[in-house]
């Protein structure tokens, strides 16, 4: 009875809070717009500047493969000055400079050659634009010996397959590492300001006084704030399969599980949060440095944690957005994948016992 007692009034302090139906629903819905359709990995019409000093026949079917493409914005300069003066002004990020002599050196053993030349200042960026050059390269090759009816140009055939991301969408590979970074927020936020409000308007020591154990107390506060995520996720997941068209390949009560075990956890480091810091704005601050900003940056969400140096390597395994971003993207892109899912699953069940613990013993009836 005063279990229900408790999480009754904090079902009634959500309904009178608007703030916190806002970071559960609201906030889901922003940052997946904006991130969703913000941010991408993918470059398409890239502005690139072709120079043909001698234009033929073998010259227009090779810079067909620019026109006809989606990935690039081409444009045609007669001089390599102008081509060059084009990537200074930041007019293009890559330049390909046929020669003259292109048509002639096709008939020689060596064959053609053409210079290609790439912004570099964004490196992740020059890297794809000289990877798709390469596409078209390849792909011209590929049909040139096909028309004269000869061989292919290198012994060994290569043909690309691509898993579990066959459309190469980089929406697919960041909306389910934005959900985990989504349900941090909420999870921390939602809870990193309950205590501390208790304390602001003095009701906490109402609480103090009352025969009510302090795990009721901390159970009666979690379990409102846990549905409320677990709408939050749920409209989240929505989104990105019916809004971003991100398959979901694993199954629907596997990906509960996961999200479940993570927004326990999240909930417990900001139950902690609040614990510890008896001011409002002191624990949303801390919430936002402590889970928020690890997340983002630590998950692997964006940035690949193999790529890290050793020592941060280290530092992503105390970040429990990172177990549930390797859920997430296996369950929506390769399915239920349980070598993957349980130690992950595991990882996140350790992690929430241990935050809830230690929530469980700062946590005394007493005022100092």
């Amino acid at each position: 009875m005063r279990l229900r007692g408790l999480m009754r009034k904090e079902f009634l302090q959500i309904l009178r809070d608007p703030s916190s139906i806002a970071i559960a629903f609201l906030m889901p819905v922003v940052l997946l717009l904006l991130f969703g359709y913000g941010v991408s990995l993918d470059a398409e019409n890239v502005p690139i500047t072709l120079v043909v000093e001698h234009p033929s026949a073998a010259t227009h079917r090779f810079t067909k493969g620019f026109w006809g493409s989606n990935y690039f914005d081409p444009r045609q300069v007669p001089s390599i000055q102008e081509g060059v003066r084009s990537l200074l002004t930041h007019q293009a990020n890559g330049l390909v400079y046929v020669r003259e002599d292109f048509a002639e050196s096709l008939e020689r053993a060596d064959g053609g050659a053409i210079q290609v030349i790439i912004n570099g200042v964004d490196a992740n960026n020059a890297r794809l634009i000289s990877g798709y050059v390469e596409g078209v390269w390849n792909d011209w090759i590929r049909r040139e010996s096909q028309a004269r009816g000869s061989g292919p140009p290198m012994p060994v055939q290569v043909q690309q397959r691509i898993w579990f991301n066959s459309e190469v969408r980089s929406q697919n590979f960041l909306v389910p590492g934005l959900i985990a970074v989504i349900m941090t927020l909420i999870g921390a936020l939602l809870t990193a300001l309950i205590m501390s409000r208790e304390w602001e308007r003095g009701t906490m020591e109402a609480l103090m006084v009352s025969p009510v154990a302090m795990r009721e107390v901390i159970i009666g506060k979690l379990l409102p704030y846990f549905v409320l995520g677990m709408g939050g996720m749920g409209l989240s997941v929505l989104m990105a399969v019916f809004l971003f068209h991100v398959p979901l390949r694993g199954s629907l009560w596997l990906l509960s599980a996961g999200a479940a075990l993570f927004l326990l956890t999240a909930l417990g480091m900001g139950l902690l949060i609040s614990t510890l810091a008896r001011s409002q704005f002191v624990a949303s601050q801390v919430a936002i440095i402590a889970t928020f900003l690890p997340a983002f940056i630590l998950s692997g969400f964006i940035f690949d944690i193999g790529s890290m140096p050793p020592v941060i390597q280290g530092l992503t395994h105390a970040v429990a957005a990172r177990y549930f971003v390797a859920i997430l993207q296996s369950v929506f892109l390769a399915g239920n994948v349980w070598s993957v899912v349980l130690p992950n699953a595991l990882a996140l069940m350790a992690m929430a016992t241990l935050f809830l613990a230690i929530t469980r013993r700062r946590s005394r009836k007493r005022l100092e």
